[in-house]
């Protein structure tokens, strides 16, 4: 499979090698040891998560305290989606920017983002995605971004009707998370993956 570093420190694409014969296809879809060799610590999965969306579906931007946060590798399984990665951990160099990565059956892509990053997912058309996550949902400490906020302008696909839920719609914008404390710093995010090399738990 090819690793490849997205624009935001922290955040991966993962394209993995597909090998097609007449019964169908067979691709390795998540390899620990691979992609421990680009984060610098092997992700353990704590929770798998099955986020069955509809078209115009958009879900995010949500990040967690740190720590311990949740580290996320998520992939398509139908469908098709925009991954977002967000950065907003203050005191980074990309802080208030975001990459993209479009998630289908077709080059089976995964995205893996460290912990502290904010994340969003885009349904395009029809599909589920799946989430391993480094950690259980522990709502207290989750925290959301407005994902249509103008400052970070998530620029969404062509004719893109997005359909968000109450509570994202509610979340502040980056600013007003930032006055309110909100936001993980890029200090203790960077601290913490480091304390992950060479756990095992």
């Amino acid at each position: 499979m090819d690793i490849r570093p997205l624009r935001i420190d922290g955040a991966f694409e993962i394209t993995p090698r597909q090998f097609p014969d007449d019964r169908g296809v067979f691709a390795e879809g998540f390899r620990a040891d691979r992609l421990a060799e680009a984060i610098g610590h092997e992700l353990q999965v704590r929770q798998s998560n099955i986020s069955v969306s509809s078209a115009g579906a958009l879900r995010g931007i949500h990040f967690a305290d740190v720590p311990p946060s949740q580290a996320k590798y998520v992939t398509a399984t139908g469908g098709v989606f925009v991954d977002f990665v967000v950065d907003v951990r203050v005191g980074s160099p990309t802080f208030g920017q975001w990459d993209s990565v479009v998630l289908d059956t077709l080059d089976r892509r995964a995205v893996y983002l460290a912990e502290g990053i904010g994340h969003a997912l885009a349904c395009v058309e029809d599909g589920t995605a799946v989430y391993l996550c480094s950690e259980v949902f522990t709502p207290s400490i989750e925290h959301g971004i407005n994902p249509l906020d103008p400052e970070v302008g998530l620029v969404l696909p062509d004719g893109f009707q997005p359909v968000i839920s109450p509570k994202d719609a509610a979340a502040p914008t980056l600013a007003a998370a930032a006055d309110a404390g909100l936001l993980p710093t890029l200090e203790a995010c960077l601290a913490y993956t480091s304390s992950l090399a060479g756990v095992r738990r």
